[in-house]
């Protein structure tokens, strides 16, 4: 079984992709046809698998070419893995100002700060698990901290499973209740179901939320110089297991 903890994170701000959609592949299969000759499809336990493409990154600066050069040696052959980034910056439940999706300068516990004067950081927007969900679950019970609005349709969050599955990428289909107060608690219906057991108190990311993952089947991520020294790439990614 991979084991997808301590992972390195795909540098998305630096890669600076045009695109990059993100679906779950694989969610059922076919389970036959009626009477009306249309297929039947029955839902898969594990859900399917989520991909994402990073489409037209822009390679231009010297270090982007050694970036993209380690990638490939890291990467292909889909036995080693990264963290990919699903960038909802500018529809997410959090501030669309840059500069506030993440709370900057936090000192430590004592009130002191880092000897250069700066701090800690985290996402302003996240989560708690207030019910502990088994495997697989598709429903989960969330308190949620920082929201700029109401989860509503649907967004992308992450949690992090230690056990083995290191960060994985879920989102909900259904708001199935929330509680009238400051910190709301979400019950919500997710897909992909849950990689790992999750107990009370773990973390939910909102705030680019990302997954375990290797290149797509039969991608690979070659090494390319053009005379120009500028060039784009598309970065193909399938979730890890």
């Amino acid at each position: 079984m991979a084991t997808c903890l301590n992972l390195p994170t795909l540098a998305a701000d630096f890669l600076g992709p045009l695109r990059t959609p993100v679906d779950v592949m694989g969610s059922s299969q076919d389970g036959g046809r009626n009477g009306l000759g249309e297929s039947i499809e029955i839902e898969m336990s594990g859900g399917g698998a989520l991909t994402c493409t990073y489409e037209e990154c822009k390679i231009q600066e010297p270090e982007h070419f050694e970036y993209v050069n380690w990638l490939g040696a890291r990467l292909n052959g889909g036995f080693r893995f990264i963290n990919v980034p699903i960038i909802t910056d500018w529809w997410g439940p959090f501030p669309k100002n840059r500069s506030s999706i993440f709370l900057q300068d936090i000192p430590h516990s004592d009130g002191s700060s880092f000897s250069d004067g700066s701090g800690y950081s985290q996402s302003s927007a996240w989560g708690e698990i207030v019910e502990a969900a088994n495997l697989n679950a598709g429903i989960i019970r969330v308190r949620v901290y920082g929201l700029t609005r109401a989860l509503r349709w649907s967004d992308w969050f992450s949690i992090y499973h230690p056990v083995s599955k290191g960060w994985r990428a879920y989102r909900y289909w259904d708001v199935l209740d929330v509680t009238s107060e400051t910190n709301p608690v979400y019950t919500l219906a997710i897909a992909p179901p849950l990689r790992e057991a999750t107990p009370v108190g773990t973390r939910v990311e909102f705030v680019r939320p990302r997954f375990a993952a290797k290149f797509k089947t039969g991608f690979t991520l070659p090494s390319i110089s053009e005379a120009f020294y500028a060039i784009q790439q598309n970065i193909q990614f399938s979730e890890a297991f």
